[in-house]
């Protein structure tokens, strides 16, 4: 079975705000006897489901087309917490058996709303959580939260630390309806060069 946990890219999709919502312009029409039809696309590299590439929050030259496309392949956690609000700790997991885990994604509330509705108060990881993960070998973090920070800290110091440990996050995924257990992940971002992020489209396939 195939779980899609990528929200859909529209221009009713919110965005972080101040960010550039998505759109999309026509410019050739079958409709007007053009063979075919064409458009471009406008919208940011953080539109929807998506990684962050280092760039974004680091002064170095890591872009999505540079990142390891093995980490966004292979078995992964999904666990459901109960937190609401707030700063995710370890205790919050510790109703999970997280024994080798490599890529740990976190469901929350957030994942029940739908693509038009954003909320500036989710739960959002602590610097606690990730040292934790590093502890236990996470390669990669994915979140259905718009951010691996909390919503006003300006410091982002979870995305820094996330990058001290070599932890690639993902997020803004979906996770409604997916039970919790292991998975593969499949979530590529694109080979887009000199940018800080990119929309991926990111699945959950059974292993049985």
């Amino acid at each position: 079975m195939i779980y899609d946990i990528s929200r859909t890219i529209s221009p009713t999709l919110k965005v972080w705000p101040g960010d550039e919502p998505f759109s999309y312009q026509p410019v050739l029409k079958l409709s007007e006897g053009a063979s075919v039809n064409l458009m471009t696309l406008t919208m940011s590299a953080h539109t929807g489901t998506h990684a962050d590439a280092p760039f974004h929050h680091e002064p170095v030259n890591i872009h999505p087309s540079a990142l390891d496309i093995t980490t966004y392949i292979g078995p992964a956690h999904v666990v459901s917490i109960e937190r609401q609000h707030g700063g995710i700790v370890p205790e919050d997991f510790a109703h999970a058996d997280l024994t080798g885990v490599k890529r740990l994604l976190v469901h929350t509330w957030v994942s029940d709303l739908p693509d038009d509705e954003w909320s500036q108060d989710f739960p959002y990881p602590t610097p606690a959580f990730i040292e934790w993960m590093a502890e236990l070998g996470i390669i990669l973090l994915g979140v259905d939260m718009p951010s691996v920070d909390r919503f006003d800290d300006p410091t982002l110091q979870c995305h820094h630390l996330l990058y001290k440990h070599n932890i690639r996050n993902i997020e803004t995924m979906c996770l409604r309806g997916v039970p919790d257990g292991v998975y593969e992940l499949i979530a590529l971002p694109l080979k887009v060069d000199h940018v800080c992020g990119s929309p991926l489209r990111a699945i959950l396939r059974t292993l049985d």
